[in-house]
């Protein structure tokens, strides 16, 4: 998988990018997410898990973004360790928006793939 250098990404885009490392460190979380509404809202979020219930970080910005009115999203980013995207939050971005890049980045900021 070629990495995508930060030249190669758009400012806003990077932009999501920070906000989901900075939604990820805040809480120490294992993931960050961020996503762009159709208005070019932006709401940033980390997993999280509790006794009663678990979320991915890109579920918990796609609902935030879902009850302040988004009625669809331009991009997301998820920052993550892991290997692969949680299936879950892919499922949770398409939800919202069928078409919508997924950047996938590294903890570092690494954008690592972009799924379509």
């Amino acid at each position: 998988m070629a990495q995508i250098s930060d030249n190669d990404l758009d400012p806003e885009d990077a932009k999501l990018v920070t906000l989901a490392r900075s939604a990820r460190a805040r809480v120490q979380a294992t993931e960050g997410a961020a996503v762009r509404d159709t208005d070019g809202r932006t709401y940033a979020a980390a997993e999280v898990s509790l006794p009663s219930f678990t979320a991915t970080a890109a579920q918990v910005a796609v609902a935030t973004a879902i009850s302040s009115g988004a009625e669809g999203l331009e991009v997301a980013a998820v920052v993550t360790a892991a290997d692969d995207l949680a299936e879950a939050s892919m499922r949770a971005v398409r939800d919202l928006s069928g078409d919508a890049p997924i950047l996938v980045a590294e903890p570092s900021g690494e954008v690592r793939e972009v799924l379509g």
